[in-house]
């Protein structure tokens, strides 16, 4: 019998409540773990952060009212030794380098729960750092690609709503002229055939979200 003193205390937090019951489910068979709260948001994952203190938090990305990575540099600047492992069904490079930027510990894709959580979970307990196979691969498919912009990523997010360069000069205040010289530039570092495709890569990779 595990002393429940010892055991891995665990806040899960995702928006959806069938993957935190899945989470719990797992959790649950195990001697060594227990899951001491939920949340659903991020300003809820802060609160439950504070009351609880878990050992280890469990963090979707994508939720209303504050995202997975505004909470972790929440927590992280309020408890700077907070282990907080993602879990998300995105793979996009640039999302992942916000989330350990911002001082996630493990990076892991939602369909890899049942394969790999519960050693994960082990593994930053004691210390360790990890992302996924997937998630190393698109790191270093992308490692040396051009970043875009503030300015290029603001004319992307545009692009994505389905605006054309009139609009989304009138929407940033800058030249139709200074639009075209981003759009340019957009295709060229993303390897993109046109606006759509450019668009599509952006959501993939995480550049831009909705």
């Amino acid at each position: 019998m595990t002393d429940g003193s010892s055991l891995i205390r665990i806040l899960a937090v995702d928006d959806h409540p069938l993957v935190r019951k899945g989470i719990v489910g797992l959790v649950a068979d195990e001697p060594d773990m227990t899951t001491v709260a939920e949340a659903c948001n991020g300003r809820e994952a802060i609160q439950q952060f504070r009351i609880h203190l878990p050992d280890i938090t469990l963090m979707d990305l994508q939720m209303p009212e504050m995202n997975g990575i505004d909470a972790i540099s929440a927590i992280r600047g309020e408890f700077p030794e907070a282990r907080i492992i993602v879990l998300t069904t995105y793979a996009g490079d640039v999302q992942v380098l916000r989330a350990l930027k911002a001082g996630a510990r493990a990076y892991m894709l939602k369909n890899l729960l049942d394969k790999d959580l519960l050693e994960t979970i082990r593994a930053i307990h004691v210390g360790k750092k990890t992302v996924s196979p997937e998630i190393s691969y698109e790191l270093a498919e992308h490692a040396t690609d051009d970043s875009l912009t503030p300015g290029e990523i603001s004319v992307l997010h545009l692009i994505a709503e389905g605006n054309a360069n009139k609009q989304i000069a009138d929407r940033l205040s800058i030249a139709e002229e200074t639009v075209k010289g981003r759009v340019k530039n957009i295709l060229s570092k993303l390897g993109a055939n046109d606006r759509t495709h450019a668009a599509i890569i952006g959501l993939r990779r995480g550049i831009i979200e909705f």
